[in-house]
């Protein structure tokens, strides 16, 4: 248990208090639209801590939250009948990066994919909606799964084209959280699992991350009650606008 305590009391009861208060409003975030964790935190956090501190705080709680959010919803099973062929894209493609690509992508890769969930955020409110047609589920789930997976192992960021893609499918709001839920499961799993191979896992920081576990679970708690009290129609609206702010936020941090 000492060990637990032991970076909250190295960084002090500010930051300390700064680390719980980001979880909560990030895992908030992810509770009302199924994604954001990683980046509301690692925006916030960096503000104050190192990259690496920050990161490796992240694991654990994005872990748990990703389970948390993949088991609600009661309809996990046919989701994985319908998208398992998707994750093993991501499998793959996490795998291959993990090969070829460095782990730091380099600003200008983090910048265009904050560009990309911009425009597609906007696209998203303003245009009409994308429909995946099923039979193009087949080649098309397999396809953005081995360019996210890839993707993930560059930069870390498992949206691209991960969301727009799930979101096109025309699931409901719930299926929609659940699915993302599922994506980012596997993707997690796969990054941890890849830097883990790189020797890159690792540090005092993941004891603290338990702690940071707790906020991040009682916000994403606070966030599926919120999304269970709005319409589908400004779930819509939140989720596209969620997007849209944090592609602006890669586009400035990256």
């Amino acid at each position: 248990m000492k060990t637990l305590f032991e970076f909250y009391q190295n960084l002090g009861w500010s930051l300390s208090l700064l680390v719980l208060l980001t979880f909560l409003v990030a895992g908030t975030v992810k509770g009302v639209i199924g994604l954001g964790l990683p980046t509301v935190a690692m925006g916030l956090l960096g503000l104050a801590i190192a990259p690496a501190q920050a990161a490796a705080l992240l694991i654990i709680p994005s872990i748990v939250t990703n389970t948390w959010q993949l088991a609600a919803g009661g309809r996990l099973r046919r989701l994985i009948k319908r998208l398992w062929p998707m994750q093993l894209g991501i499998l793959l493609g996490t795998g291959l990066g993990m090969l070829w690509l460095s782990s730091d992508g380099g600003s200008w890769v983090v910048r265009a994919l904050g560009m990309a969930l911009l425009l597609y955020a906007l696209s998203g409110l303003f245009l009409p909606v994308l429909r995946v047609a099923p039979r193009m589920e087949n080649w098309l789930g397999p396809t953005c799964g081995l360019i996210t997976g890839i993707i993930t192992s560059a930069t870390g960021v498992f949206v691209i084209p991960a969301v727009p893609y799930l979101q096109a499918l025309g699931l409901s709001k719930n299926q929609l959280v659940q699915a993302l839920g599922l994506s980012f499961s596997v993707s997690t799993l796969a990054l941890a699992a890849g830097l883990y191979w790189r020797g890159s896992l690792g540090g005092g920081e993941l004891n603290g991350s338990l702690l940071a576990l707790l906020p991040a679970m009682l916000g994403m708690w606070l966030g599926q009650w919120l999304r269970q009290r709005i319409s589908g129609a400004l779930f819509k609206s939140v989720f596209f606008i969620g997007m849209a702010l944090l592609g602006m936020h890669l586009l400035i941090a990256g």
